[in-house]
């Protein structure tokens, strides 16, 4: 038999959670309800954040008893999670429906911030482990598992904020997975997240993070997307890159540079290059260099970041060579860029004492599953 939409609807238990209103709206006809109830629904999910339909107290008796019987509404459990002692990052490792687990981090401002009152990022995961297979990443050691769900996405806020004395108030894709190869999901937890009517974060408050998909930064461009865009870019020499990161065989530095040009010139937005600094890797004069020409080619910031061992991945070959930078040899780099007027930034390492690093948490437990 044929499905339609809408019996398809009638006949599966539908997940209300990650439905854009649209989405919604083609739910509820399919029950036989007016449309309007969906637009009710929406807000009772991302702004009031209700776990059941039994808090939508604006709609009737009858209405939330046929919802139980046709839909759901998707929650996380909590697997395990850890707090650092040294500035109060909490990890989460959260078991999905299917079993599954991810990683999501609830990151403190450090104290000295101006805004340490106000702030409290999240940085979330796109994706069961990854397939980009980057030397330097725990989550790469897991190859990749399957994309998540736009609900999965908002879950790790929605989940993350119930633990959080604190507001929520910044949000970065910077966890498991490439944000890209699961970008329409992604896209849409981002219009539910920043839509006044859903969760209602400032686009200026979400920033996205990609390994370097030349293609998908053009189209985010050419959609006029308002949030934040940073490249993981970690050497401007391509064997270098490539040796870092295998995706550099398809794209190229050359490629993504004229992308981010682009970008810069459709939306008349900087960027954000992230640059982890590896000892004796990409830390020469000819490094940093480069760094400067492209900095003057771009509207962008530099983001130096220290690198957060994988030991625990057991690494094989390349990865087991890599090192980071001495606090001084960062500080070094930083100096040369700032005197060449590169805005120039060294990231703070959040939850340093924990497994804080992307894919640290989700391998060691898969690790203690095996063993």
């Amino acid at each position: 038999m044929i499905l339609s939409k809408s019996n398809f609807f009638l006949m599966a238990d539908t997940n209300l959670k990650g439905l854009t209103l649209a989405g919604l709206e083609q739910f509820i006809v399919s029950i036989g309800e007016p449309k309007y109830r969906a637009a009710q629904i929406y807000q009772w999910l991302y702004k009031y954040r209700v776990t059941s339909f039994d808090g939508m107290t604006n709609l009737s008796v009858a209405l939330r008893q046929k919802l139980s019987e046709t839909a759901y509404i998707e929650q996380f459990s909590v697997a395990t999670s850890q707090t650092s002692k040294a500035d109060g990052t909490v990890k989460f490792l959260y078991e999905l429906s299917d079993g599954k687990k991810i990683e999501t981090v609830l990151i403190p401002p450090r104290v000295t911030a101006v805004d340490a009152e106000e702030r409290m990022t999240l940085c979330v995961s796109t994706q069961i482990g990854c397939a980009l297979d980057c030397t330097f990443c725990a989550t790469a050691s897991m190859g990749f598992i399957r994309n998540l769900t736009t609900g999965e996405i908002l879950n790790q806020f929605l989940t993350a904020q119930t633990f959080s004395e604190k507001p929520i108030t910044n949000i970065v894709f910077m966890g498991m997975g490439e944000p890209m190869l699961n970008y329409d999901n992604v896209m849409s937890a981002i219009d539910i997240i920043t839509d006044q009517n859903g969760i209602g974060l400032s686009s200026r408050r979400i920033t996205l993070s990609t390994a370097g998909y030349a293609n998908h930064i053009r189209k985010m461009a050419d959609e006029d997307r308002k949030i934040k865009l940073a490249l993981s870019l970690h050497s401007l020499r391509d064997d270098v890159r490539t040796a870092l990161m295998p995706l550099t065989k398809k794209f190229k530095v050359e490629d993504l540079l004229a992308a981010l040009e682009y970008y810069n010139k459709k939306t008349k937005k900087s960027v954000m290059l992230e640059y982890i600094v590896f000892e004796g890797v990409n830390d020469t004069d000819q490094d940093v260099q480069l760094l400067i020409k492209a900095a003057r080619r771009l509207d962008c910031r530099v983001n130096l970041i220290p690198f957060h061992s994988i030991d625990i991945t057991n690494p094989k070959g390349y990865s087991a060579h890599l090192h980071g930078a001495s606090k001084e040899g960062l500080e070094q780099i930083w100096k040369k860029l700032r005197a060449n007027d590169v805005i120039t930034f060294i990231r703070h390492s959040a939850g340093v004492d924990i497994d804080a690093a992307c894919g640290q948490l989700a391998v060691k437990n898969e690790l203690e599953i095996l063993n």
